[in-house]
C-alpha cells in the first residue's frame, strides 16, 4: 500500500506488475455496472406481469436508470479532483450495490423505477472514473495496450448480461438481476480498497449547482413528455411534461454557456460544425442501436413466445459481430479516417433494421441471426471512430471536457430511445386495433415493422450527414493518446 500511495502522490506511473490488482478491482467494478444495463431489457415482459404493469410504465425502469447516470456523469472529475478518486469510486460501487438491493426488495413497479433512479446515481461515476485512473496509473508507453483491456468489460458485460438475466428469470426469478449484483459489489470494494492507489486530488471550481438542477429537469421532463405521447399528445401530462422539459432545456443551454468557470457541460464544443456532425451522428446510432436492443427482446418474448434465456442468447450475434469488427475500425481509422467508416456502419446498422421489419411471430429465430449481426457490425465500425472523431474536432482549449458530455449524451439519447420508441409502438399498436386487428399478435407485430422502418430511416439519413464528414489530419498522431486520456 505504502508503494502504491508514494506512486500516485507524485503521479509516477505503476509498473506493469504492480498494474494488475487495480486493473482488476477497476474491472470488476466496470462490469458488474455495465451488465445491469442491459440485463433489464430481457426481463421488462416479466416485470410488467408480475407487477401487473403496461409496456409505457415499466420502460421506466430502462429510462430512469439511463437518466440517472446522465446526471452524475459530468459530476465524476469533479468529485474525484475535489475528494480523491479512489474515495468516490469506492462511494459509487457502494451506492450501486445497495441500489441492486432495494431493487430486488421492490413491491410495485412505482417502487422499481425509484430504486432504479438511485442504482444509477451511484453507477453512474464508475465508467469514466475507472478510465481516467487508469490513464493515470499506466505506464506512457503502455497505455493504448492497458486502455484496450479497460475495453473488454465494456464490450463482454453488455452481451452476457441478457444472458445471466435470461438464465436467472427463467429458472431462478426476476429479484437476482439486481441479487447478483452484491457479491460482486462486496469483492469490488474490498479489492477496490486493498488495490487501488490514492491519487492525488485536484483544485477545482465550484461546482455548477444551476446546471445540476436544470439537467435532470429538462431531459427528465422532455422524456415524461414523451413517454405520456402513447396515451394522448393532447393530454395534460403529456403537455406540461413536455413544456417543463423544453423551458428547463432552454434554460440550462444559456447557463452552460455563459458560465466562465467549469460549467456541468461544455457546450462550447458545438462552435466546431464537424463536431456537431459527429456527435449527431453519434446520437443517431445511439439510438438506433438501444433501440434495437430493447425492443427486440420484448418482441421475441411476447409475440414469439419465446423464454428470457432464448431472447438472450439472440443477442450473440450483435455482440460478436460487433467485436470483430470494432478492431478493424480501430485500425482503419488511422488510413481512411472516419466518414467511409461510419457511413458503412450506418448502412449496415439500417439494412439490418429494416430486415427486422420482415419478421413475423411465426417465423424461424434464426431470421434474426443476419439483421442483428448487421446490427453488431455497424455498431464496430463506427463506435471507435466517431469517438475519435469528436475529440479531434473539439476546440483544442475545450477538448478536456469532451468525454462528460458524450457519455452524458449518450445516456440522454438512450432514455430518449426507449421511451420515444415504446410510445411510437404502444400508439401504432391502438392506430392498427381501430382498424380491426387484434391487439396480440397482429396489432402489435405491426407496430414493430413501423418501429424497425423508423430506425431504417434514420439510418439512411443519417449516412447523408456522415458524408460531410472530414478528415482531421493535423490531430491524427494525437488521437490514441487523447482518446485513452479522456476515456
Amino acid at each position: 500500500m505504502t508503494t502504491n500511495s508514494e506512486s500516485l502522490s507524485s503521479e509516477q506511473p505503476l509498473s506493469m506488475r504492480s498494474l494488475l490488482a487495480p486493473l482488476v478491482a477497476l474491472i470488476i467494478g466496470m462490469f458488474m455496472v455495465i451488465l445491469d444495463t442491459t440485463a433489464v431489457n430481457v426481463a421488462i415482459p416479466v416485470l410488467a406481469k408480475d407487477f401487473n404493469s403496461t409496456l409505457n410504465v415499466i420502460q421506466w425502469t430502462v429510462t430512469g436508470y439511463a437518466l440517472a447516470q446522465a446526471a452524475v456523469i459530468p459530476l465524476s472529475g469533479w468529485m474525484s479532483d475535489r475528494f480523491g478518486a479512489k474515495r468516490i469510486f469506492i462511494i459509487s460501487i457502494i451506492l450501486f450495490t445497495l441500489g441492486s438491493i432495494l431493487c430486488a426488495l421492490a413491491g410495485s413497479a412505482e417502487q422499481l423505477i425509484f430504486y432504479r433512479v438511485l442504482q444509477g446515481l451511484g453507477g453512474g461515476m464508475v465508467m469514466p472514473i475507472a478510465f481516467s485512473m487508469t490513464y493515470r496509473i499506466s505506464p506512457p508507453d503502455k497505455v493504448g495496450r492497458i486502455m484496450g483491456m479497460m475495453g473488454i468489460p465494456v464490450l463482454l458485460a453488455p452481451a452476457l448480461g441478457p444472458i445471466v438475466s435470461g438464465y436467472l428469470i427463467d429458472y431462478v426469478n426476476w429479484q437476482w438481476i439486481f441479487l447478483i449484483n452484491v457479491p460482486i459489489g462486496i469483492i469490488a470494494v474490498f479489492m477496490c480498497i486493498s488495490a487501488l492507489p490514492n491519487l492525488a486530488k485536484k483544485a477545482s471550481a465550484p461546482l455548477d449547482l444551476l446546471g445540476m438542477a436544470l439537467a435532470p429537469l429538462a431531459f427528465g421532463g422532455l422524456s415524461y413528455g414523451i413517454s405520456e405521447g402513447s396515451t394522448s399528445w393532447h393530454s395534460a401530462n403529456t403537455i406540461i411534461g413536455l413544456s417543463v422539459g423544453a423551458v428547463a432545456l432552454i434554460l440550462f443551454v444559456i447557463v452552460e454557456l455563459t458560465r466562465k468557470n467549469e460549467p456541468l457541460l461544455e457546450l462550447r464544443v458545438f462552435r466546431s460544425s464537424q463536431f456537431t456532425r459527429g456527435i449527431l451522428l453519434q446520437w443517431a446510432l445511439q439510438f438506433t442501436m438501444f433501440g434495437i436492443v430493447f425492443a427486440v427482446p420484448y418482441f421475441m418474448q411476447q409475440l414469439m413466445g419465446m423464454s428470457a434465456l432464448e431472447a438472450g442468447l439472440w443477442t450473440l450475434p450483435h455482440a460478436i459481430a460487433a467485436g470483430i469488427a470494432m478492431p478493424i475500425g480501430g485500425r482503419l481509422y488511422d488510413r481512411i479516417g472516419a466518414r467511409p467508416l461510419v457511413m458503412t456502419g450506418l448502412v449496415f446498422a439500417g439494412i439490418g433494421a429494416y430486415l427486422l421489419s420482415f419478421i413475423d411471430p411465426g417465423n424461424s429465430p434464426w431470421m434474426f441471426l443476419v439483421p442483428r449481426a448487421l446490427i453488431g457490425l455497424g455498431m464496430g465500425l463506427s463506435f471507435l471512430a466517431l469517438n475519435t472523431h469528436l475529440i479531434q474536432n473539439a476546440p483544442r482549449e475545450l477538448v478536456g471536457r469532451v468525454t462528460s458530455l458524450t457519455s452524458a449524451a449518450q445516456q440522454v439519447v438512450t432514455s430518449f430511445a426507449v421511451a420515444g420508441l415504446t410510445t411510437f409502438i404502444v400508439s401504432r399498436t391502438g392506430h392498427y386495433v381501430s382498424q380491426g386487428k387484434t391487439a396480440m399478435p397482429n396489432a402489435m407485430t405491426h407496430a414493430y415493422h413501423n418501429a424497425y422502418v423508423l430506425l431504417a430511416v434514420l439510418a439512411a439519413v443519417s449516412v447523408l450527414l456522415a458524408a460531410t464528414l472530414k478528415r482531421n489530419v493535423a490531430a491524427r498522431t494525437e488521437a490514441p493518446a487523447m482518446v485513452a486520456e479522456l476515456s
